[in-house]
């Protein structure tokens, strides 16, 4: 009898080798997996070539974030201004108060008008300082009319000088009190009258 070649043995020795190349192949692509990175990290993108975006908050070069700084800037310098103008303003309708009571001694009803913007512009100034409404705690009050005038003029031109010399950045604790100093004689000479 001659001897024959048995097809599945054939088959089983291709079989066998191409069990053999996929392990190797899984093999080898496990091991890669398993290689440790490169130790130099990857190179920093260029900013030149990728614009920032507009919801990045550290942009601080960008012509717009400039510009709104310099706006909250002027505006702030105009507000302490005005507050400045306001203490100045109220040191001169104080003194025209106390001009206005030596010739007359008395308050018209013009100089009623003067004493209720004097008492606008203090509580508008101590607002402006970070103050608010409190019950104003004044010592000392002159009994006489015409003391008090003259008391109301010395604190109206305190409170200006106050005003110009305080920095527009804080918050002035003897601001807000000579404010609420002046708006309590304010009150009383009211009731004076």
């Amino acid at each position: 009898m001659a001897s024959r070649t048995n097809p599945p043995n054939s088959f089983a020795h291709v079989r066998a080798f191409m069990f053999a190349a996929l392990f190797v192949l899984l093999g080898t692509t496990a091991t890669q997996g398993q290689l440790r990175p490169n130790p130099t990290p990857p190179p920093m993108p260029d900013p030149a070539s990728d614009p920032p975006s507009k919801s990045d908050p550290t942009d601080f070069g960008s012509p717009e974030s400039e510009m709104r700084a310099k706006l909250i800037l002027k505006a702030e310098k105009k507000q302490y201004e005005e507050n400045v103008a306001r203490a100045r303003e109220a040191s001169q309708i104080a003194t025209q108060l106390v001009e206005a009571f030596a010739a007359k001694k008395a308050l018209a009803s013009d100089d009623t008008k003067k004493l209720d913007r004097l008492e606008k512009l203090t509580k508008k100034i101590r607002n402006e300082a970070g103050g608010s409404e409190t019950d104003p705690d004044v010592k000392e009050i002159p009994a006489v009319m015409e003391a008090a005038v003259k008391r109301v003029a010395e604190l109206a031109d305190e409170l200006r000088k106050l005003v110009e010399t305080t920095p527009r950045h804080v918050i002035s604790a003897a601001v807000i009190d000579q404010a609420n100093k002046l708006l309590g004689l304010i009150q009383h000479v009211r009731e004076l009258r």
